[in-house]
C-alpha cells in the first residue's frame, strides 16, 4: 500500500486542483481583487517545496508509520479486537478531531501562530490558499500526525483515506466557488463548505478564531467555535491579516521568511510579543 500512496495522492491532487480552478473560473463566489498571476505561481511553488521536504524528511510518511505500528502491535487500536469497519471509522473520526485541536493550538500559541499566519496572510481566498502553508508548519504537522498514528494504532488504510480526504477537503473548502444557499446549509451539516470556512479567513480576529474544522463541521459546533456567516457578508468581508496587506508579501521568498520577521504594521492584537 505504501508504495502506491504517492501516486494515488498525486493523481487525486492534480484532478481536484484542476476541477476547483475550473469551478472558480465558471462560478466565483467573490470577484478577485488581486490577480491570480501574482498569487498562484508563488502559492503553487510553495506546494512543490513542501511536497519535496515531506518526502525527503518522511519518506514513509504516515501510511508507512501505520504499517510499522501494526507490525509491532503499537497503539491503542492494535491492542483491541474491533471489527475492521469500526476501527476504520473510529480512526477517521479521531484523526479529524486531532487536526481540529491542532488547528486551534496553532492559533492560540504565539510561536505556532507565527508559522500558521502565512496561511491566513493570503489576500484572496481560493483553492491555492488551501495549499499555502509554511514548510515548518508542514513538517511539524507531519510529526504530530505520525505520533497520533502510532499512539492510536491507526490502520494504514484509514491513514491513506484520511490524508486523501484532508487534501481534497482543504482544496474544496478554500474554493472561491458559489453554492446555492440551501445546498450550503445542508452540506455544512456533514462537511465544511467554502462559505463556512471563508469566515475563518476574515481579517476580524473574532471570525479568524472560528470554524477551525477542515473535514467535519461537528467539532466547531460541539466546542462553540462555529460561526455561521461573516459580519460583513461574503461579498463585503476582507480576507487576510491586517499586518500583511502589501502585495509584495505574496512572493515566495517573503512567505518563507515571514515567521522570522515582525509584522510590518500593527497587527490589531495578533502581533507576537518580543
Amino acid at each position: 500500500m505504501a508504495e502506491y500512496e504517492p501516486l494515488v495522492r498525486l493523481g487525486l491532487f492534480i484532478g481536484v486542483l484542476l476541477a476547483m480552478m475550473g469551478w472558480e473560473l465558471a462560478a466565483p463566489r467573490r470577484r478577485p481583487q488581486c490577480p491570480r498571476r501574482r498569487r498562484w505561481p508563488h502559492n503553487l511553488a510553495l506546494v512543490a517545496l513542501n511536497t519535496l521536504l515531506v518526502r525527503l524528511w518522511f519518506p514513509l510518511a504516515a501510511v508507512g508509520a501505520a504499517l510499522v505500528a501494526a507490525e509491532r502491535g503499537w497503539g491503542l487500536l492494535n491492542q483491541l479486537s474491533l471489527p475492521g469497519w469500526f476501527g476504520l471509522l473510529l480512526s477517521l473520526l479521531a484523526l479529524d478531531f486531532i487536526i481540529y485541536l491542532q488547528h486551534r493550538l496553532f492559533h492560540a500559541v504565539p510561536l505556532l501562530w507565527r508559522l500558521h499566519r502565512l496561511h491566513h496572510a493570503d489576500l484572496e481566498f481560493d483553492v491555492t490558499t488551501g495549499l499555502r502553508f509554511h514548510p515548518l508548519e508542514i513538517l511539524l504537522s507531519m510529526l504530530i500526525k505520525l505520533l497520533a498514528v502510532v499512539l492510536l494504532g491507526t490502520p494504514a488504510l484509514a491513514v491513506l483515506i484520511f490524508e486523501v480526504l484532508l487534501n481534497i477537503s482543504s482544496m474544496f473548502n478554500h474554493g472561491n466557488v458559489r453554492l446555492p444557499a440551501r445546498l450550503d446549509r445542508r452540506l455544512r451539516l456533514l462537511v465544511v463548505t467554502p462559505d463556512m470556512h471563508r469566515v475563518h479567513h476574515s481579517i476580524l480576529r473574532r471570525e479568524t478564531d472560528s470554524n477551525f474544522g477542515f473535514n467535519l463541521p461537528w467539532w466547531d459546533r460541539l466546542f462553540g467555535t462555529y460561526r455561521a456567516q461573516p459580519a460583513a457578508g461574503h461579498a463585503g468581508m476582507i480576507i487576510g491579516l491586517e499586518e500583511f496587506r502589501d502585495p509584495g508579501e505574496l512572493r515566495l521568498d517573503r512567505m518563507l521568511l515571514q515567521p522570522f520577521r515582525r509584522p510590518p504594521r500593527p497587527s490589531g492584537g495578533r502581533e507576537i510579543p518580543k
